[in-house]
Parts: C-alpha cells; structure tokens; sequence
C-alpha cells in the first residue's frame, strides 16, 4: 500500500537529489554543533605533547595537531563555533536587512535615496570580506567582535532584496485595500507585506549561511576570529599549515569540515529556490 504523499516525495528526491545530499550534510554539521560534548571522544583544549603530529588511528580517528590534542574533538567542537557564528551572523544582518530595506522600499522618496543611495550602496561597493578583516583586526578577536564585523559586511545585501521585494509588493491591490480600511504603515509591513516576500528572504538567508561559514574560516586563519585555544576550523587551517608536508591531515579534515557544511546549505538553498519558484515547480511536474 502506498500513499500519495510518498509518491510525491519520491518525485521531488528523483528531481533534486543534492536537497538530500545538502539535508544530509547540514544534519551532520548541526549535530555535531549541537552535541559537542557528548559526541567529542576528549576535551578538544587537552594537550598531550607526547601525541603530537601522530596521523589517524584507532585512538585518533583524525590524528593529533602540534600539541597533542585530538583533532577530531576540536572539528566537531569548531562545528559548534561555526555553527553558532552562522545563524548570529545571519540574523544580525537580516535583522538590518528587513528594518533598512524594508523602510527604503516601504516610504520611498527622500528616506529611499538617502538609506539607498548613501548606505546600501556604500557597503555594497565595498568586498564584504575585506570590510569584515577591517573591522576584526580594528575591533580584535573575539566572538561578538566576529559577529558584528561579519553582521556590518553583510548587512547591505539582504536590504537590497528587501528593498526590491518591498517595491513589488506596496502598491498592489491588497495593500491599498488594507490602506483604506485604515490599517497603519507597521501593521501593513508586518501582516501583509512581509509573508509575501519573505521566501526569497529566506532563500537569501540559507545561502548567506555558507558564506558566514567561509568568511568565519578566512578571518579565523588570520588570527582575527576565534582566539586560541578554542577549537575553530579557520584556526585548524593556520596551525595545520606549518606541517602541511609530514602531517596533511591537519589541513585536510577541517578543510573537508568546511566544504562538507558550504555545499551542505548551498544545496540546501538551491532547493529551497527551486521548491519556492512556481515556473520550476511546473517544470518538474511537482
């Protein structure tokens, strides 16, 4: 016995097998983010010298990095620092996104150029990464100063969509009609101009994920995100770089940890694209 909501399940996984493979790798990362201390076989801070620099094996699954401390406890511990600078990150800067975009596109005229022109588009012009490394070596290492050095560069791009949803949106039917029933400019934007343009938001946000992941990596291999000696992947890759040639596992499993979770919430967005367009939809026959 089979039932239609199975059959259309197995529709959409014959028609997007990477959304699988992207559930698979982001359960895995958020797993390990959210179980750390339950699932790290030893306290990723614990230094053994003499284990150090020993390749994989039954003790250590991922070997040991310079200092003897197991690698594979300090992936899945950088995990949850990856993991919990992501969604800070991402909801920093949506949060900046929907009030700024949201009021540019929502008011127009004067408040429109003024956000727009002498805001957005002057962290816009700017590379996001290069405006982060800025801002961390100004403010230092550190979680909340990596937060909102990241949170500043990527701020601008999710008000610009906003912005343009918002534009689409405010001078529909429904609007004028909530208008003249006399509803206010809050309770428009809230109730009826927000659920209608909060998929691409979305999509826009699950994406935004993969770059926090890299830009976090970047700014941490150059000192300038999680200070030492708590267990980041960015971290892993500097300290792992001075023993490339005799120990490459040092680089190799963390810069497989950031690949794995980058494609993880890219396939992940690319779904949600896909699942959230209704000319893709109709194309696949879901």
């Amino acid at each position: 016995m089979s039932f239609p909501a199975t059959g259309a399940l197995r529709k959409r996984i014959r028609h997007q097998p990477l959304a699988v493979i992207g559930v698979i790798l982001l359960l895995a990362f958020v797993l390990c983010g959210l179980g750390a201390p339950w699932l790290a076989p030893y306290n990723p801070m614990t230094i053994h010298l003499t284990q150090r620099l020993q390749g994989p094996s039954l003790a250590h699954w991922a070997g040991t990095d310079e200092l003897g401390r197991d690698t594979l406890s300090r992936l899945i511990w950088g995990a949850r620092v990856s993991l919990a600078v992501s969604v800070t990150v991402v909801a920093v800067s949506l949060a900046l996104g929907l009030a700024i975009g949201g009021l540019a596109g929502y008011l127009g005229g004067w408040v429109d150029t003024a956000l727009t022109t002498f805001a957005v588009n002057t962290f816009l012009a700017l590379p996001g990464i290069l405006l982060a490394i800025a801002f961390a070596a100004f403010l230092g290492p550190g979680f909340a100063n990596l937060v909102l050095a990241l949170a500043i560069g990527g701020w601008a791009g999710y008000a610009r969509l906003v912005r343009a949803q918002v534009m689409a949106v405010r001078d529909l039917e429904f609007i004028d009609a909530a208008r003249a029933l006399g509803a206010g400019g809050l309770r428009i934007f809230f109730r009826h101009i927000l659920p209608n343009i909060i998929q691409p938001v979305l999509v826009q946000a699950t994406i935004g994920m993969a770059g926090v992941i890299l830009a976090e990596a970047t700014l941490s291999f150059l000192g300038l995100g999680i200070p030492a000696p708590a267990p980041s992947w960015g971290g892993m890759l500097n300290n792992g770089r001075l023993h490339v040639f005799d120990t490459p596992h040092l680089i190799l499993f963390p810069a497989l940890a950031i690949a794995a979770a980058v494609l993880g919430f890219n396939f992940i967005g690319d779904a949600l694209r896909d699942e959230l367009d209704p000319r893709t939809r109709l194309e696949m026959g879901l």
